[in-house]
C-alpha cells in the first residue's frame, strides 16, 4: 500500500519549482558571500602593477640613498638624529628623548599615487617598555619638528602613525604598535594621551616590532579614496588596515618619515620610500580643477572619533576581524547543505512521481 502524504509534500504541479527557485537563491547567496569573504582577504603582490615606468624616482628613496644631503641638487634632506648609511636611513637610535626626519625636496604633483615604504622598527627594550614609533608624511610643510612622532602640531596634510607604545591605559580594546591615519587642516591636535584616538580616521593591530623579516606598508591614494596595507608576515601578501573613502588631498606636498623616542627608545630605520604613480582617468571638470588649491578634508557621516563600522557603507575604520570572516563562512556552509537539501528532495519528489506512472 502506498504511503498517504500530508498536504504540504503533495505533488501540487509548483512544487518542485519552488524548490529549484528555493535552491537558486541559496547558490546565489552563497556565492556572493564566498565572493565577500575573499574580497576582505590579503592581496598578493604589489598593489600596483609593479611597471618600472611608474617609479617616480624624484620622490623614491632607495638604496644607495643617491641624492640625500643638503645639497642644491639633492631631492631628500634630513634633520635631527638621522642617520644615513649604505643599508639604511635610522631616524632615531635605540636611544631616549631622540627625533630625526628626512624629508622629499620635490613637492608631488600627481593626482593619483601610492606609496611602499619598508620600515624596521628594533631594540633592546622588552614587551611594553619600548617607543615612541614612525609616521610618514604627505604635508604641506615638512622639516618642521615637534612633538607628534618628530614632526609639527596642527599639520596640514596627511599622516599614517605607526605607534608602538600605548599611553590611552583605558583604551584595552586595541593592541600595540597599532597603525592609524590623521587627515588635517591644520587645526587638529594629534592628542597623545589618548594615542591620536579624537582625529584617527581608522587603524589596524600590526606586529612589527623585532621581526626577523622585512616590514612594509602602503599608502595609496586614488580617486578621493585613502587605503592603507600592511605586509608584516614575511607571506609577500598585502593586509587591508584602513579603507576610506571622501578624502581630499591637494597636490604640490612633500612626502617624509619621522620618528621618535622619550623615557623608552627603539631603532627607527626606513630602508626605503617607493612611490608609483597610478593611471587613473578623471572627468574634465576634475582635470580643469587646481588641485594645489584643495583643502585636506573627510567627508565622514560621523565624527572620526566615533570610529565604527558605518551600516550605509560610507566608513570603515577596520577589516573585518576573524569572527566576522568565520560568520560569513558559517552563512556560506550553511546556505550550500540547504542548497543540497532542497536538491535531494526534488529529486526523490520527481523518482516517486516518475513512480507513479508505472
Amino acid at each position: 500500500i502506498e504511503p498517504k502524504l500530508s498536504p504540504s509534500l503533495s505533488f501540487h504541479p509548483s512544487f518542485p519549482g519552488c524548490l529549484i527557485k528555493m535552491c537558486r537563491l541559496s547558490v546565489f547567496l552563497c556565492s556572493a558571500l564566498v565572493l565577500l569573504v575573499l574580497e576582505v582577504g590579503p592581496v598578493r603582490c604589489d598593489i600596483t602593477d609593479g611597471n618600472a615606468e611608474h617609479l617616480k624616482r624624484e620622490h623614491s628613496l632607495m638604496k644607495p640613498y643617491q641624492g640625500v644631503g643638503s645639497s642644491p641638487s639633492s631631492q631628500w634632506d634630513f634633520w635631527g638624529s638621522t642617520l644615513v648609511t649604505g643599508s639604511y636611513v635610522r631616524l632615531t637610535p635605540d636611544e631616549r628623548s631622540k627625533q630625526g626626519s628626512i624629508w622629499n625636496t620635490v613637492p608631488c604633483y600627481l593626482k593619483d599615487w601610492e606609496m611602499h615604504v619598508q620600515f624596521k622598527v628594533h631594540g633592546s627594550g622588552k614587551k611594553n617598555l619600548h617607543g615612541d614609533g614612525i609616521a610618514i608624511w604627505y604635508t604641506k610643510d615638512r622639516l618642521h619638528p615637534g612633538p607628534v612622532f618628530g614632526n609639527q602640531d596642527q599639520f596640514v596634510g596627511l599622516s599614517i602613525f605607526v605607534d608602538t607604545f600605548r599611553n590611552d591605559l583605558h583604551g584595552m580594546d586595541r593592541s600595540f604598535p597599532y597603525i592609524s591615519a590623521m587627515v588635517n587642516n591644520g587645526s587638529v591636535s594629534y592628542d597623545h594621551g589618548k594615542d591620536g584616538r579624537s582625529s584617527e580616521l581608522g587603524g589596524c593591530s600590526a606586529e612589527i616590532r623585532n621581526r626577523d623579516h622585512d616590514t612594509y606598508l602602503a599608502v595609496r591614494y586614488s580617486k578621493g579614496r585613502l587605503t592603507i596595507m600592511v605586509d608584516v608576515d614575511d607571506k609577500n601578501e598585502w593586509k587591508e588596515c584602513i579603507d576610506i573613502g571622501g578624502v581630499r588631498l591637494p597636490t604640490g606636498y612633500f612626502f617624509g618619515a619621522s620618528a621618535a623616542t622619550g623615557d623608552l627608545s627603539d631603532n627607527h630605520d626606513i630602508i626605503s620610500m617607493k612611490l608609483y604613480q597610478l593611471m587613473v582617468e578623471h572627468t574634465p571638470e576634475e582635470e580643469n580643477l587646481d588641485w594645489t588649491k584643495i583643502e585636506p578634508s573627510v567627508s565622514l557621516l560621523k565624527s572620526p572619533k566615533d570610529n565604527i563600522d558605518d551600516p550605509t557603507g560610507n566608513f570603515r575604520g577596520t577589516p573585518l576581524t576573524g569572527w566576522k570572516v568565520f560568520l560569513l563562512l558559517l552563512c556560506a556552509l550553511l546556505g550550500i547543505v540547504v542548497c543540497a537539501v532542497v536538491g535531494a528532495v526534488v529529486f526523490q519528489k520527481r523518482q516517486e512521481r516518475n513512480k507513479r506512472f508505472y
